[in-house]
């Protein structure tokens, strides 16, 4: 079966996303206008429900759930459902969808995880709860009653086999898992028993090839981070997600632990009234703007002059200067109408080979490159540059005087190295950078070791919290940034106000050396064309694109069996990416 077009996606339209809190407050700006908390249950499960039927009905309807090898429906017993819930409201969700697909003629089982033996005992009246009398006062426990007398059969977690790990022999061989153990509010590593439990609902999917759906949130991912514990969580298919898209579904561990998210909103009147709604922590994008067609009556000096500045080569090193020709390769692929590279002049030859149309530039000489910098439209700096204390100094002379001109600048690799430095040593240039920064576009490149070092954290500390990290970043040093990694963030400076987008494009297979480089090379390429009106060449523009070119390396673009461009994911290198960025510019010019 051929992999989708890349092009053509289920939705082109931007996502808002927001963090737990947000959806709690959503919540109860809902019941402040008198509507009942059960009532939101009742319909939330309703709806899941309703989608797990159809989802059910429809199992080849992704390639994840393909690879895997689920089963066809069995037309000669009834349709078999396994609900692992917890003793949160998210469990209630699970036993109200255990008890509606029981009425719906499935054949159901509940493996309850964290309950206690007198939690299963039924109370007499369910319509006027009140603990003191022995009825259930939370939603939670009242839909529990709802399902035990409606006879839903249930399995304590605790007591089957082995409190854990292999359930096989006493839990329902199931054609759908659904977990319910968690729920948004899940922010820490699980606990012993339910490490246990995600263990063996993981196993137990593994063992029946069965489709996994989470309610709200895979139990296990952080909702407001992305963020999973030791890679302990339950890996879904699908994820129906209530009242608001969860930011923590399209960045970091949620793209492997997501799978396809199913919007159900349930709360319309908070979408339509604005006093209600919370702004977005985030914005998911996937889908570049559409460029219009070049004017006839042009020239290259119409489409910009980018100036690299890197590929330096310390104490008879081979050095890098690959990265400074990466960057190049691709800011031209990207429509730049004049290139030059200042790098080391051992890589001359090497640049002209692979790049004739490119000019060149001695790196250490001092006086050409500040020349360079005055004549260019947009400089990058850093990629390849070193780290040395000589390659310090000429970051420092060659940023100086970018500001000074008042150029737009792009700042990757070793140039984030030199710049966290410089917040020690140099607060002026910091100072000077940021005023810079408000008036002309700069824009920074880190992954998470660069944006630790330049935080002054570790790694750990970054990946934590990713959106924190790039907020941070640009409060400290001004400007444009992007967080690369899985849901990439890019945080614009606009009007004063930060605005943060997630990449909803891109792939593992871009995972290797040179990417960043590439990425580096993009977004100069892009800014370099002042014919583009400001949100065509802006930051999240050049990221999408740089995505969608990997995709398109990873994906076929057309059903010919002999798509040129098609490498995939593994043994993707950052030299296949030039050819990739240049189709993507010529369909976004001329298909959008």
């Amino acid at each position: 079966m051929l992999a989708s077009n890349v092009f053509t996606r289920k939705s082109t339209i931007p996502v808002a996303l927001y963090s737990s809190e947000q959806c709690y407050a959503m919540e109860q700006a809902w019941f402040a206008q008198g509507n009942d908390s059960f009532a939101l249950m009742q319909q939330a499960a309703w709806q899941m429900a309703q989608h797990i039927e159809i989802l059910y009905e429809k199992k080849g309807f992704n390639e994840q759930l393909a690879k895997k090898g689920v089963y066809s429906r069995p037309v000669n017993r009834p349709r078999r459902v396994s609900v692992w819930a917890g003793n949160g409201n998210n469990g209630g969700d699970g036993w109200l969808i255990a008890y509606y697909l029981q009425q719906r003629g499935w054949q159901v089982q509940v493996i309850a995880v964290g309950f206690e033996k007198q939690d299963f005992a039924i109370k007499d009246d369910l319509e006027n709860s009140d603990e003191d009398n022995g009825n259930p006062s939370t939603d939670a426990a009242k839909v529990l009653q709802l399902a035990l007398s409606a006879g839903c059969r249930y399995l304590p977690f605790e007591t089957s086999d082995d409190n854990g790990c292999d359930t096989h022999s006493t839990a329902l061989l199931a054609d759908v898992y659904i977990d319910a153990i968690f729920g948004i509010g899940f922010n820490r590593a699980p606990s012993n028993l339910y490490q246990q439990a995600i263990c063996a609902f993981n196993e137990a999917v593994e063992h029946a090839k069965a489709m996994v759906v989470a309610v709200d949130i895979p139990s296990g991912l952080v909702a407001s981070t992305g963020q999973v514990f030791k890679h302990i969580a339950i890996v879904a298919d699908v994820t129906l997600c209530l009242i608001a898209r969860k930011f923590g579904l399209h960045t970091k561990d949620g793209l492997d632990y997501g799978g396809e998210v199913i919007d159900i909103p349930l709360i319309p009147y908070l979408a339509n009234n604005n006093a209600l709604m919370p702004m977005p922590i985030a914005t998911l994008v996937n889908t570049p703007y559409r460029l219009k067609p070049r004017r006839q009556n042009s020239h290259k000096g119409s489409y910009g002059h980018v100036l690299i500045i890197g590929g330096n080569r310390i104490d008879n090193s081979q050095g890098m200067g690959g990265a400074a020709i990466l960057s190049a390769s691709s800011a031209m692929a990207t429509g730049s109408g004049k290139m030059t590279v200042a790098c080391h002049k051992a890589f001359h030859g090497a640049l002209l080979t692979s790049l004739p149309d490119a000019m060149s530039m001695d790196l250490h000489d001092n006086k050409g490159v500040k020349h360079l910098i005055k004549e260019a439209s947009v400089v990058a700096i850093g990629m390849g540059l070193g780290r040395d204390e000589k390659a310090k100094l000429l970051f420092t002379e060659y940023l100086q005087a970018a500001v000074a001109a008042g150029k737009p600048l792009i700042i990757d690799a070793d140039g984030l190295y030199h710049l966290a430095s410089l917040h020690r040593e140099n607060p002026m240039m910091i100072a000077e950078l940021k005023a810079h920064s408000k008036t002309h576009q700069v824009s920074l490149t880190p992954h998470s070791g660069e944006a630790a070092r330049l935080l002054n954290k570790t790694v750990a500390e970054i990946e934590s919290d990713r959106l924190t990290a790039i907020s941070e970043c640009a409060a400290t040093y001004g400007g444009d940034w992007v967080l690369k990694g899985a849901g990439s963030l890019i945080l614009e400076q606009q009007l004063e106000q930060a605005h943060v987008y997630v990449c909803g494009v891109g792939n593992a297979g871009m995972a290797s050396a040179g990417m960043g480089d590439v990425l580096a090379g993009v977004i100069a390429g892009l800014l370099a064309q002042a014919d583009l009106e400001h949100e065509l060449r802006s930051l999240h523009q050049a990221v999408i694109i740089h995505g969608l070119a990997g995709d398109v390396l990873v994906n076929r673009t057309s059903s010919n069996d002999g798509d040129p461009l098609l490498i995939g994911q593994r043994g993707l290198q950052a030299k296949d990416m030039p050819a990739a960025v240049r189709h993507v510019m010529q369909h976004i010019t001329d298909s959008f």
